[in-house]
């Protein structure tokens, strides 16, 4: 069988398969044996097909927590400064993709080639640990989104966090998570508007759809978000 374009050698190849295939079981562990996580609409997610999963956060546990989550496999970006000593080794061996967070075209051509290959990307677009609220986000989701035709699958992530804790802090064993997915969302580049607006939109439709979902977990779940 011939090697797809994200199978051949490259500039920017996704991580081999192999790699997903023991990142989601420890993801399980994590969620299910050391944490109490309830997983809310994970049957809405394709089965097959591209998918961009996008998540809030407000904890270093958030990547982790919806890798073990979620229905399918992805590969996660994540800021290049975890990226360093036994940490950093096991990131890059369960296939995380490591991101300049001030802007990085390297990794998002490397996501992009992941889509493109019909595997999922996993990206918190708050960019930054806070509150999960989803005030604002980067554009890197609307990139992808718009570059790949990839649906959006807005992910709610709640109890990594709360009032009090550092953005840092580790939370005590079997915790109640709720991880959430949403609708998936088709993102449509708008006719006659120009490239940088056409981002602007789309990056303003994730961001309000993200929050939404986020909004209506809390709602539904009784879990809150951190307040500081």
């Amino acid at each position: 069988m011939n090697a797809t374009r994200a199978e051949r050698p490259g500039e920017h190849t996704a991580p081999p398969l192999w790699m997903n295939r023991w990142s989601r079981p420890v993801g399980r562990f994590l969620d299910h044996a050391l944490y109490a996580t309830d997983v809310v609409g994970a049957s809405t997610v394709p089965a097959d097909g591209p998918i961009i999963f996008a998540a809030n956060h407000m904890s270093a546990l958030d990547g982790p927590v919806l890798v073990g989550a979620a229905p399918r496999y992805m590969n996660v970006l994540v800021k290049k400064e975890m990226f360093t000593g036994f940490l950093g080794r096991v990131l890059h061996y369960s296939g995380q993709l490591p991101v300049n967070r001030a802007g990085d075209r390297r990794a998002l051509q490397t996501a992009k080639a992941v889509l493109e290959a019909g595997r999922c990307v996993g990206i918190l677009p708050e960019g930054t640990r806070g509150g999960g609220d989803v005030a604002a986000i980067s554009g890197g989701v609307a990139w992808l989104a718009l570059a790949t035709g990839a649906p959006v699958v807005p992910v709610a992530v709640l109890g990594t966090r709360q009032t009090g804790e550092r953005t840092s802090h580790i939370p005590r064993l079997r915790r109640r998570f709720t991880v959430d997915f949403g609708t998936p969302v088709a993102i449509v580049a708008e006719r006659g508007l120009t490239g940088r607006a056409r981002m602007e939109a789309a990056t303003e439709t994730i961001r309000a759809a993200l929050a939404t979902h986020v909004a209506e977990a809390v709602a539904a779940s009784g879990m809150t978000l951190p307040l500081d």
